[in-house]
């Protein structure tokens, strides 16, 4: 192992994690909640049509692999007019695949809050729109983070596939270095490094989350 350029390289791939991989992580996922959560509503919606084309969207990107959606979006929407820089590119296509995948997960949550909790809402004057928002979501909420934080930490990884679309994240910073050098396997490995630690340090905020939220619950 050359320790020197272990040394050297640590800096660059930690600033291209923090300027990069979680910046893009955090937009992304934020992003992918809000349409997770339009996905679950229309799914439990009763609408026919729009359920079908919850359904629809979300089978499209469970069954699509992310390096196929990155390359639609970043090299295949000029073929029509649009051209898109790697920053939004990769935003666009994190949080759609994040939505696809958190849609289910909200809706499962959501269907898991008993009836009554609708009823007992009903009962006191509240409308279904108010049910859900006030009564609903927040306990779905609470049952959804187990799931959603995986999610989160999933996607921290994922982000490294956005490399071959030219954006600066933190494994485009390892692949910088190591063409020069020849050290593929030196860097790689620091690369894969950073990103253990990042996900140790999530799964222990996950863990702390869960341990707070249980203190709440019923």
């Amino acid at each position: 192992m050359n320790w020197q350029l272990i040394l050297e390289s640590l800096g660059p791939i930690a600033i291209g994690a923090v300027t990069g991989t979680i910046p893009l992580t955090l937009a992304s996922f934020a992003l992918g909640l809000v349409i997770a959560v339009a996905l679950a509503l229309a799914r439990i919606s009763g609408i026919r049509w729009l359920s079908g084309l919850a359904r629809a969207y979300i089978s499209a990107i469970r069954g699509t692999p992310l390096l196929v959606q990155l390359f639609v979006i970043f090299y295949g929407m000029p073929q029509i007019g649009i051209t898109l820089d790697p920053w939004p590119s990769a935003i666009i296509a994190l949080s759609m695949n994040v939505g696809g995948y958190a849609a289910e997960i909200i809706r499962a949550s959501i269907l898991s809050i008993p009836r009554g909790q609708w009823e007992a809402a009903s009962m006191i004057g509240m409308s279904r729109g108010q049910s859900l928002w006030r009564i609903v979501l927040p306990q779905a909420a609470r049952v959804s983070v187990p799931p959603l934080s995986n999610t989160f930490i999933s996607l921290v990884k994922d982000t490294s596939l956005c490399s071959v679309i030219l954006f600066t994240e933190l494994f485009r910073v390892a692949q910088r270095i190591a063409a020069p050098s020849g050290e593929f396997l030196t860097i790689y490995i620091v690369a894969a490094a950073v990103y253990w630690v990042i996900c140790l340090v999530l799964a222990a905020g996950q863990d702390r989350l869960e341990k707070k939220l249980d203190r709440y619950a019923v």
